[in-house]
């Protein structure tokens, strides 16, 4: 039976597994390696935050982003409640670093975008969050027109 993390629920679409991983690697604003269970048996896991979008590489603010989840997660042993699977085979999920959302923060520092295809109230709460990190001109939006990252991997 899947472990469900309560403090993690209020903001799930659905109840889901939560796994305990170490933070092994981070690839950029918004997809980290870990390992999950014991450390010589684990294989390497790629793991996509839910609901968000950050700069892609050779993007405004890509290397900030970067640097800004490495911060919060790179070494640490964090919680990840599962909510898919990615078409590149990653798993996708709400990240918990050192006890702090890491979606949250990287929207909030104004690192990544809200990105979702289906509303939920976690999508309208990053919403907000990024609503503020705008208005405060924080990040990213010291541009007054940034370019989202889907819009930059379409050119």
């Amino acid at each position: 039976m899947p472990v469900v993390d309560s403090a993690l629920r209020h903001h799930a679409p659905m109840i889901s597994t939560l796994l305990i991983c170490l933070v092994t690697g981070i690839s950029d604003g918004d997809s980290l390696t870990v390992r999950c269970g014991s450390a010589d048996a684990a294989a390497p896991r790629q793991v996509r935050i839910h609901a968000i979008d950050a700069p892609e590489r050779y993007q405004s603010f890509s290397e900030a982003s970067r640097s800004s989840l490495s911060d919060l997660c790179l070494n640490a042993r964090v919680r990840i409640r599962r909510v898919d699977t990615d078409v590149y085979g990653r798993t996708v999920g709400q990240v918990e670093c050192r006890g702090e959302d890491a979606g949250e923060h990287q929207v909030s520092t104004g690192l990544a975008w809200a990105f979702t295809r289906h509303a939920s109230p976690y999508f309208d709460h990053l919403l907000a969050l990024q609503q503020q990190a705008r208005l405060a001109r924080r990040g990213l939006w010291v541009d007054p027109e940034p370019m989202a990252p889907w819009l930059w991997r379409r050119r």
